[in-house]
């Protein structure tokens, strides 16, 4: 008979079995800014609808994360907050120990925007002065589950059209999803070359979160 330190260690492998996927790493990034749809996570992570069930059917059997039904809908959310914590536990490893993604950082992140990124305790500052103005450029649907307290909702899909809401006379900060989120990126890309004083979030709203800041909802009730 297996002893209990290997029994349990068999749990742990459970878990990080249900990590060792590229593609269940970034349903659960996305996961993080909110409760989604099958097809919604289909179609925010490229996947097709089987291929997304299956994912998130491994990471509902390592207690990743939990589903219910709406209607004719599975809906998946994180079963627990600290499934945050692992999955940044596992990049912040991967990014002191891996060459490979320092170089990919370099190339696909630093090349694009050479501006330092605003902080958080900065963003705070400037919040409380009123001097700034917050982009969520992540889709409508992950704003409403969450987002930087008085930031305004402009997928970046949708900011070459609505450039005329956006004053050029206020400095700019782009918020996407987490560390490597493209969108603030692409946002800065668009906007920069039209005279817009635009810089990105470091870290996104996932570490914004985890920081335990405060977050709203578009309701307009503080989540925490």
């Amino acid at each position: 008979m297996s002893g209990p330190k290997k029994l349990a260690f068999e749990q742990f492998a459970l878990v990080a079995r249900a990590l060792g996927s590229g593609h269940r790493l970034e349903l659960l990034d996305i996961l993080v800014q909110g409760e989604r749809s099958v097809e919604r996570l289909a179609q925010t992570s490229g996947l097709t609808i089987t291929n997304a069930s299956q994912h998130l059917q491994q990471l509902r059997r390592a207690g990743l994360v939990t589903s219910r039904k709406s209607g004719t809908q599975v809906i998946y959310s994180l079963d627990d907050p600290e499934v945050i914590t692992l999955v940044r536990t596992l990049w912040h490893v991967t990014e002191r120990n891996v060459a490979e993604l320092e170089r990919v950082i370099q190339r696909y992140y630093r090349g694009r925007d050479g501006l330092e990124p605003v902080s958080r305790d900065e963003l705070k500052a400037r919040l409380r002065q009123r001097s700034v103005i917050v982009l969520d450029v992540r889709p409508a649907d992950e704003y409403a589950s969450g987002h930087v307290p008085g930031a305004i909702s402009m997928p970046v899909s949708e900011l070459k059209r609505r450039l005329k809401e956006i004053p050029k006379g206020q400095e700019i900060v782009a918020c996407c999803r987490g560390p490597y989120c493209v969108y603030s990126y692409d946002a800065i890309e668009v906007l920069r070359p039209k005279g817009f004083n635009i810089r990105r979030l470091q870290g996104g709203y996932l570490e914004w979160m985890a920081a335990g800041l405060p977050v709203e909802r578009a309701d307009g009730k503080r989540v925490h």
